[in-house]
Formats: structure tokens, C-alpha cells, sequence
């Protein structure tokens, strides 16, 4: 089965979210979403989600599941505002309560904030099966860049999270908390071992050289090209270079804002007495 596929790129943080549909039917699921967020005013909008909000109504589609593939650091989700306009469950992998223990410590959250997951509507356990209307679909677990990334595997295509990229800019980092170079190692290599047409969908590019933006190769391009994880590269080699490239990467620009909404499932953090919900940045702790 070979699902549609509509890509939605967000030039302010090079990020891909998808809606993937039936091949002749009408369900689909979003995956990744992007909320607007200027770091400047601190400021949210929603013209990114409204894009997927006028293509869904166009097209048609019943939305049954808005995906997470783990808690990202470099946008906002806007899983409840299309929740809210197009229905859907939001989901996400178990491995989010790592992340949310991680983090709750980082931020030092209340204690009414839960570490079970129970802000999303399912947590999607490894190798997990589910339906986007009559099309199957299921889960893998592929940590490494988080403790919770999951890949969607939907028919002939998979969508990849962070665990790499497109062939000519490699891999993920591995740094956050609890991360794993040779976890990731794995992780990928699981991917690669799906079928060689496979076609393999990223969340993020970056245009490397100044090429146009790309998101879409397949199972054997990867294993034939990709600069950190092609065919021969032994994970003893794959960790040394993600280790010390790691060494040298800033902090993403939003990391410590979209952290502490996506954990929530993109629900912001409750309004204080004056009305106004505020994000904390805390200091020397990342």
C-alpha cells in the first residue's frame, strides 16, 4: 500500500510535517506540526497549522491521529490547535516519560505536572500496529537522538523523525539527556533494514551547500550515500564522529521554549493569576 503523501516545509526551523492519506480513501494522519513562535516576543501564531487545516478541508480528509514522532526541540507542536479543528487522537511514543522526568527536573515543574504521558491521548509502545482508517500501519522504536523517537512505518513509507537526514547531511545528535550515539547507530540500522524501496521521509532539512530543500529518499539511497551511516561504516566509527561532532553543536534556538510545550502535548503551561501563562529559561542547566 503507498500512501499519499502532502509535505509542508517551515523555513524558520527547517522543519517538514506531513499529512499522509489513504491511497483511495479519505482518513489520514498529520505528522509533526509546527505552532509559530517568535523567541523574540515570545509570541505564538498559527499560520503554519492553518496551512494543514485548508489542505485537509480541501482534500476532504478525516484526520484520525495527529503523530508525534518524539517531544521536539526545535519547534512548538500544534497538535491541540488542529486537534481542536479537525479532531484526532495525538500520539506520540511511551518513551516520552523519559523525557518528561528529564525535563520536569530541568524546569522544575509542579507536581501537578505528570511524567505518565497521560497529556497525550495514546503512547505507542514498539512495534505497536494501528489504522489510519483502512490503511495499517505501525510503530518502530528508534531512540538515540531521544529515548523516545519513534518512526512510523505507513505502507511503503516511513517517516523518520530525527534519527537522520537526507544523505548529505547524515545523522542526528545525540547530546540531549539521555541520548545515545550507539543507540542511534542501531536505531537507524533498524530503518535500513526495511524494504530497499522504502520510501523514507525526514523532519528537518537544511539545504547543505545551498541546494534546495529536500525530505524524500529512499531505504537504498541512504545505505548507499548517507555521509555519517552508509553501508561500511562500523558503529565504533558512526560513535566516535557523532561524539565529537556533538562537542561542537550549539543548543537549538528553541530548545528550552518548545521542550516545555511539547511535553505537555503543546499545551501551553497553565495561565497565572494575572491571565498570562509564561515559559521558564533556566540558567546554566542545559
Amino acid at each position: 500500500m503507498s500512501p499519499r503523501v502532502k509535505a509542508f516545509f517551515d523555513e524558520a526551523t527547517f522543519t517538514i510535517s506531513y499529512v499522509v492519506a489513504e491511497p483511495d480513501g479519505s482518513h489520514c494522519a498529520i505528522i509533526d506540526p509546527v505552532l509559530d513562535y517568535d523567541p523574540k516576543s515570545g509570541r505564538t501564531d498559527t499560520a503554519s497549522a492553518d496551512a494543514l487545516v485548508a489542505y485537509v478541508r480541501e482534500a476532504d480528509l478525516t484526520v484520525d491521529w495527529i503523530l508525534e514522532t518524539h517531544p521536539h526541540a526545535d519547534h512548538l507542536t500544534a497538535a491541540p490547535y488542529l486537534q481542536e479543528r479537525l479532531g484526532g487522537r495525538i500520539a506520540i511514543g511511551e518513551g516520552v516519560r523519559r523525557v518528561q522526568e528529564n525535563f520536569k527536573q530541568i524546569f522544575n515543574l509542579a507536581d501537578e505536572f505528570r511524567t505518565d504521558g497521560s497529556q497525550f491521548q495514546h503512547l505507542f509502545a514498539d512495534d505497536e500496529a494501528f489504522m489510519i482508517g483502512a490503511m495499517p500501519a505501525r510503530v518502530m522504536y528508534t531512540p538515540g537522538h531521544t529515548p523516545s523517537c519513534i518512526t512510523y512505518v505507513i505502507g511503503d513509507a516511513a517517516f523518520v523523525g530525527d534519527t537522520m537526514f537526507m544523505p548529505d547531511f547524515g545523522s542526528a545528535r545525540c547530546d540531549f539527556p539521555d541520548g545515545d550515539a550507539r543507540t542511534l547507530y542501531r536505531s537507524v540500522h533498524r530503518i535500513l533494514s526495511l524494504p530497499p524501496e522504502t520510501r523514507l521521509y525526514m523532519c528537518h532539512d537544511y539545504g547543505p551547500g545551498g541546494r534546495a530543500y529536500e525530505w524524500e529518499t529512499t531505504v537504498a539511497q541512504q545505505r548507499a550515500e548517507n555521509i555519517h551511516l552508509h553501508d561500511g561504516i562500523s558503529e565504533d566509527e558512526f560513535v566516535e564522529m557523532r561524539t565529537a561532532r556533538d562537542q561542537t553543536l550549539s543548543m537549538p534556538v528553541l530548545i528550552l521554549p518548545a521542550i516545555q510545550v511539547n511535553i505537555r502535548a503543546g499545551h501551553l503551561p497553565p495561565a497565572e493569576d494575572n491571565g498570562v501563562a509564561y515559559l521558564k529559561i533556566p540558567l546554566n542547566a542545559v
